[in-house]
C-alpha cells in the first residue's frame, strides 16, 4: 500500500518535471531564433542608420576626412586593433591582414582584410563595422570601405578587402587605443543584382587574389 501511495505521489512531480522541460525548451528554441534573426537584421538596421547620420555616405566621409588631414598630423601614437567576426552559418573566412597598427591621428591610412567564400556556390557578403570604444566614433573617419556596399564572391573566392581611414586628433587624449572591428554576414541580395559593385570606386573590394 505504501509503495502505491508513492508511486502515487511521484507521479505528479514527473508531469511537472516535463512540462518544465518542455517550457525551457521552447523558450531556449525562441532564443535561439532570435539570435539568429537578429544577425541578419543587423544589416538593413546598418543601412537604416547609415541613411538617417550619414555614416557610409562616402561624399560626407571624404569631405569629413579632408578636413581632419588640412589640420595636420599629430605626433601622437595611437594602437588600432583590427578583429573580425563571421556567424558559422556563413561559410566564410575572414580576418585581418594585420592584426594591430599604430597610426598617427592626422594621417591617412589603408588596412586590408581577407575573405574567401569557402562554399561551393556564389555568395553576396556585407559587412557591419564598429569601434571601441564608442565615444570614439565621430573621430573615426572611413573615406573607403569594403562596409559601404555588398560585396559578391564566386564560389570559393578569395579576396582582399580595403579600409582607408583616419582618425581626428581631437581625439580625446585619454583614448590611446581603438578597436575596429567588421562582422560579415550573408547579405539577402542576389549576386546578379550586385555583381558590378566590385568595379565600384570606393567600394573596398579588390581583384581576385593571384593562385598561390
Amino acid at each position: 500500500m505504501t509503495s502505491v501511495n508513492s508511486s502515487e505521489q511521484n507521479s505528479p512531480n514527473r508531469a511537472n518535471l516535463a512540462k518544465a522541460n518542455s517550457s525551457l525548451h521552447r523558450q531556449l528554441w525562441v532564443f535561439a531564433a532570435g539570435s539568429f534573426a537578429f544577425g541578419f537584421a543587423l544589416i538593413p538596421l546598418y543601412s537604416v542608420i547609415c541613411d538617417i547620420t550619414g555614416y557610409g555616405d562616402r561624399s560626407k566621409l571624404e569631405k569629413a576626412s579632408a578636413a581632419v588631414l588640412e589640420s595636420g598630423a599629430s605626433d601622437r601614437l595611437v594602437t588600432l586593433e583590427l578583429m573580425s567576426a563571421a556567424p558559422m552559418v556563413g561559410d566564410w573566412e575572414f580576418r585581418p591582414v594585420d592584426p594591430f597598427i599604430q597610426i598617427h591621428p592626422g594621417k591617412l591610412y589603408t588596412v586590408k582584410f581577407y575573405a574567401k567564400n569557402l562554399r561551393s556556390q556564389p555568395m553576396v557578403a556585407q559587412a557591419v563595422p564598429s569601434i571601441a570604444p564608442g565615444s570614439a566614433t565621430p573621430y573615426f573617419h572611413k573615406t573607403e570601405c569594403f562596409c559601404f556596399t555588398p560585396q559578391p564572391f564566386e564560389a570559393n573566392q578569395e579576396r582582399e578587402l580595403t579600409v582607408r581611414f583616419s582618425v581626428d586628433p581631437s581625439l580625446p587624449a585619454n583614448v590611446d587605443r581603438l578597436t575596429l572591428a567588421y562582422s560579415m554576414y550573408d547579405s539577402a541580395a542576389k549576386v546578379t543584382q550586385t555583381a558590378a559593385v566590385t568595379n565600384v570606386p570606393g567600394s573596398g573590394a579588390s581583384n581576385d587574389l593571384p593562385a598561390p
